[in-house]
């Protein structure tokens, strides 16, 4: 009996110093990170917060992919999420001024392509070849569509629809409802096997920086900062440049 006794006892001391080495930042809230990302940053930052995972026991990454004008508008009026990260800088400028996060940092850039059909039926060398193609492109209040607008500007083109992000605006295309869509180099990436990206030189005026921010109420805070932290080490890089972006 005092056998078990003495080693009960034992187990009750060794439990608070259990609990202290469970993984510091990983043991905050529930183990749950939530993070609103771009849907541009769909495919990539899927893979790097399954990297992420493996590198913190027990923790979770849950992703709110959406239009950056969305998210921020979400985070704005209260929505909770421990991470932002936005296609355009404007956006992010939106949540800091609110006081929602502050000291976003630059991980990734990213320019637009004409995708078109595989095999590239119509022809399209760059564009004003968009002339007579029904093209779709993503609406101006969102970053892909805002860099489309500089990209047309002066062409006398316009899209004959204005998606709400830019997967639904690579969707238009991929169902065959249009001839093109300007959409993210990245996307027509993740697209190959069913698109071809044209490049254009006109996209070189209208690059879109993406910034990270850990936001001010994150109910996990030093998982988020490790978080923001993770996409600018050389391992979440990797994963965003075999995605077709680019470093800032």
């Amino acid at each position: 009996m005092r056998a078990k006794a003495t080693l009960a006892a034992a187990a009750l001391a060794l439990a608070p110093l259990a609990a202290c080495t469970g993984g510091g930042a990983e043991a905050g809230a529930d183990g749950t990170l939530t993070v609103f990302a771009a849907a541009s940053l769909t495919e990539a930052f899927t893979e790097i917060g399954e990297r992420f995972e493996a590198e913190h026991e027990g923790v979770q990454v849950e992703f709110n992919f959406a239009g950056s004008s969305d998210l921020a508008a979400q985070i704005t009026e209260g929505a909770p999420a421990d991470v932002f990260a936005s296609a355009d800088e404007s956006n992010m400028d939106k949540v800091v001024e609110a006081g929602a996060a502050t000291d976003p940092d630059t991980f990734a850039l990213n320019r637009l392509v004409i995708a078109v059909p595989e095999g590239n039926p119509d022809g399209v060398a760059g564009i004003a070849d968009l002339a007579g193609l029904d093209f779709a492109a993503c609406a101006e209040e969102v970053p892909c569509g805002a860099a489309a607008q500089s990209a047309l500007d002066g062409t006398g083109l316009a899209p004959v629809t204005y998606e709400a992000d830019v997967k639904s605006t690579l969707q238009k295309l991929t169902l065959g409802e249009v001839d093109a869509a300007l959409v993210y180099r990245t996307d027509a990436i993740a697209a190959e096997d069913e698109v071809d990206a044209v490049e254009f030189p006109e996209s070189a005026g209208a690059v879109n920086a993406y910034p990270i921010a850990a936001l001010e109420d994150a109910p996990n805070p030093d998982l988020a900062a490790e978080f923001a932290a993770y996409t600018l080490a050389d391992d979440a890089q990797a994963v965003l440049e075999a995605a077709g972006f680019q470093r800032s």
